[in-house]
């Protein structure tokens, strides 16, 4: 299995957009670009999706090789398609990793978010999320703790929303 996005942070964003990415991230993006020639930078994909999405969904180029191969199991011209290209080809940007680590984020993606000074990234496995903070523990950890609530409080095991994994095939012998 490849490395997953894990954890948490928050960092600043400076007066032209540059934030630092989480350290833990930076080795992900770096094994996810198999794209990337001996002393190059790192380059990951940026979706920022249509004006509803509250947040940036972050994947490694090898992610969204993934995606993009599902999509083009989509019959051509079909709307569902039409949705997945726009939303995840079209509403897309490729972002370089600098040497110091830090992005600049565009101008258009800190105004989508409302961003002022503060970032909140969230790693998900497959990818990452930037998120407004404010907007994130209103939306994303409201709901997760109303649903521990509704399923028990400090009993839930969350645990219990995953699904059991396949039986692994006994060696021949």
């Amino acid at each position: 299995m490849s490395l997953r996005f894990r954890s948490d942070d928050e960092q600043g964003i400076d007066g032209k957009g540059r934030v630092s990415i989480p350290a833990a991230f930076r080795p992900v993006i770096a094994a996810g670009d198999h794209l990337m020639a001996q002393g190059e930078r790192p380059t990951f994909v940026i979706v920022y999706g249509t004006d509803s999405l509250n947040h940036l969904r972050c994947y490694t180029r090898k992610e969204m090789e993934k995606i993009e191969e599902r999509i083009e199991l989509l019959d051509e011209g079909t709307e569902e398609r039409e949705i997945a290209e726009t939303f995840f080809l079209g509403s897309s940007i490729d972002v370089q990793l600098g040497d110091d680590g830090r992005i600049v984020l565009p101008q258009r993606l800190r105004k989508k978010l409302d961003l002022d000074d503060r970032i909140y990234f969230i790693g998900v496995g497959s990818h990452f999320k930037m998120w407004k903070p404010e907007t994130y523990k209103a939306h994303e950890a409201g709901r997760t703790d109303a649903l521990i609530v509704e399923r028990g409080g400090a009993r839930f095991d969350p645990a219990s929303l995953l699904p059991k994994l396949p039986p692994k095939p006994t060696p021949a012998v």
